[in-house]
Order: C-alpha cells, then sequence, then structure tokens
C-alpha cells in the first residue's frame, strides 16, 4: 500500500531541502561554519544559542551523513575533530545570504553587521568570492 502523504509530497523541493539540512539548530551550525569561522565542537557549544549537548551531536550527525558537512581529524590535536562545509553545504550560501538580507529587513532586533549587509548588497558576488576564500583556507 502507498502512503499517500509520501505520494503527495513527492518531489518538493522544499520537502527534500528540509530533509537534508533539518531544523533552525542545523541553520545555525552551518551559519558558524559559513560565516562566523567556527569548526569545533566547543565552538559550537559557546556560540551563545544554547544548544544542547545531545541536540549539537545529533545535527552534526545528521548534517554529514546529508553530506553537508565534513568531520576531520584536527592535523594538530588528534584527538579533536574539525568540521567544515562540503561543496554541497557550500552552495547553500546563495540562500543563507539571502535569508540574511530578508532577516535584516524584517527584523527590528537584527545582529547583521551593517557592513555585512552593506556588502551583501552593493556587490553580492564580490561578498560571495570574499566567503569563499575565508571558507578555503
Amino acid at each position: 500500500m502507498v502512503d499517500k502523504r509520501t505520494q503527495e509530497w513527492s518531489g518538493c523541493p522544499v520537502r527534500f531541502g528540509m530533509s537534508q539540512f533539518g531544523d533552525k539548530w542545523s541553520f545555525l551550525i552551518i551559519r558558524d561554519l559559513m560565516f562566523k569561522g567556527r569548526k569545533y565542537y566547543h565552538e559550537f557549544m559557546e556560540a551563545g544559542e544554547g544548544i544542547s549537548t545531545n541536540i549539537l551531536a545529533s545535527r552534526l550527525v545528521d548534517l554529514e551523513r546529508n553530506g553537508i558537512i565534513d568531520k576531520r581529524t584536527d592535523r594538530i590535536k588528534k584527538s579533536k575533530f574539525v568540521y567544515c562545509l562540503t561543496e554541497k553545504g557550500i552552495e547553500l550560501m546563495p540562500m543563507m545570504l539571502a535569508m540574511i538580507d530578508w532577516a535584516e529587513k524584517y527584523d527590528a532586533d537584527t545582529e547583521v553587521p551593517a557592513g555585512f549587509i552593506e556588502s551583501l548588497r552593493k556587490d553580492p558576488e564580490a561578498l560571495r568570492r570574499d566567503l569563499l576564500n575565508d571558507l578555503q583556507q
């Protein structure tokens, strides 16, 4: 028997996207990797968002399983792991930038730095190139 709910959702790009990067915590991890230079477990914990250790661990596993992030052993301290975005994760940048732009317009309490939003609106391609350069270092 075919589940009618599954059949109705088949092929929906929004559903697929949400199945890949999930909930708000996953977006915040992607944000931290993409824009804030965070790459260690403890840095995600100390980001000020109040994520619990079990949720963080679960989201990191999900993002890795879905090919959004990669987990590697730290070259210097072999007992630590470093997280980074994969190519699939990096390709979320236009969507993340669009979300930041939208939120800056409609969130009275936004914390988007003025220089960042100005760069995004003035020359989004240059900003993307700079961000990509930062991710590749």
